[in-house]
This record gives structure tokens, C-alpha cells and sequence, in this order.
């Protein structure tokens, strides 16, 4: 199955973006153009996302 998602313009929050099912929808609404909000409790894991996101092009910010 096939799909095409365009969340340019909107802005997600996602808890427990540190690892696991939070990290991997991070990734895949940054991927469809949202801005992606990180929020959990390992605030270094977070920031490596954010890095990982930005040089895809993404864009994202943390939330401690």
C-alpha cells in the first residue's frame, strides 16, 4: 500500500520521542513536512533525534 501525506505548515507534539513507536512517528510526520515537537524524559536522546531530523531536512524542536 501507497500513500502520500503533506503535513506542511502543521506542528505535531510527540511524547515519548525518545525511543520506540513515539521516536518512529517523529520521523515519519517530520518526513511528511510537519515541524515536530519532542517531548521525554531522555533529553539527550531527544536532541539526537532533532540532529537526525534537521539533516534530513526536517525541522524540530525539544522539549525537556
Amino acid at each position: 500500500m501507497s500513500y502520500t501525506l503533506d503535513l506542511s505548515g502543521r506542528v505535531a507534539l510527540i511524547t515519548g520521542a525518545s525511543s520506540g513507536l513515539g521516536k518512529q512517528f517523529a520521523l515519519t510526520l517530520a518526513q511528511a513536512g510537519a515541524a515536530v515537537v519532542l517531548a521525554g524524559r531522555r533529553v539527550e536522546l531527544l536532541k539526537a533525534l532533532r540532529s537526525e531530523i534537521e539533516a534530513a531536512g526536517g525541522d524540530a524542536h525539544v522539549v525537556g
